[in-house]
């Protein structure tokens, strides 16, 4: 009989008290306790302040929580440093509103992990820059400043940004936000692949969590979904499970309008 090897979780929060960013003292979330698995997409919807945010970053290995635990590929955030710097380039993040530095072109902010985590030859980085903003049609804009942008493109350098290490896990913070329907329906075409494997990122499957404060758009069979309220992190389950929510957040979110221009 062969051995089945033990896969730990991809995110493990156990009784997890989330912090605000800007003050982590303040309590936003109480006792999280959330399992992601290889390959899943999970959907966390809340209203706008819910904490939706602080969640990611703290998924993210970005906060540690104020108690309780979090791991991330098996490994406790509190103890991330640099003996740890490998489980965290497994982790891509794409910041509401990209973040991008605005003194850089795009392809220098995309780079920009090459060149400061792997110490990549200026050739190499090039190279796999080049690729990657044909793949996201970011090349005619390459030589642009984030501020010579409209919000579309600069969600989508951040994307670029945050795939050009290949990470297994993806976390994306309201990443619909701002987005006209044309690139909202490209994004979400795009994360699909990228959850079924893209074959740019050698098929793989990546894992994926995104907020969001409509619920409808993201719906889809195969996906989980949790809903922040009140403080109160609650999974919810399948789509079916969210249809038949009956706490006010997850009815408010279900109702929210979808762009039908796409």
């Amino acid at each position: 009989m062969s051995e089945t090897t033990f896969q730990p979780a991809v995110i493990e929060m156990s009784a997890a008290r989330i912090g605000a960013l800007r003050d982590t003292l303040l309590t936003v979330i109480e006792g999280v306790n959330w399992s992601v698995a290889s390959g899943e997409f999970w959907v966390v919807a809340g209203r706008q302040h819910s904490g939706k945010s602080d969640l990611l970053l703290h998924a993210g290995g970005l906060i540690t929580p104020a108690s309780g635990s979090c791991r991330v590929f098996g490994c406790e955030t509190k103890n991330f440093g640099e003996a740890q710097i490998a489980e965290r380039l497994r982790i891509g993040f794409v910041f509401a509103g990209g973040n991008l530095f605005n003194q850089l072109t795009i392809a220098e902010n995309v780079a920009l992990p090459l060149r400061y985590q792997r110490n990549a030859p200026l050739a190499e980085v090039a190279r796999v820059v080049e690729e990657l903003m044909e793949l996201l049609e970011l090349a005619p804009y390459a030589d642009n400043t984030p501020a010579n942008l409209s919000a579309n493109w600069r969600q989508r350098a951040a994307l670029a940004r945050a795939l050009v290490l290949q990470p297994e896990l993806l976390l994306l913070d309201n990443p619909l936000g701002g987005l006209d329907g044309r690139h909202r329906h490209w994004l979400l075409k795009f994360l699909e692949q990228l959850w079924s494997g893209h074959k740019y990122f050698g098929g793989r499957p990546m894992t994926l969590v995104v907020t969001t404060d409509d619920l409808r758009v993201w719906r889809h069979p195969q996906r989980k979904y949790a809903v922040l309220e009140e403080k109160i992190f609650s999974v919810l389950g399948a789509w079916r499970e969210v249809e038949s929510a009956r706490t006010p957040a997850a009815k408010e979110l279900l109702a929210e309008p979808v762009e039908t221009t796409i």
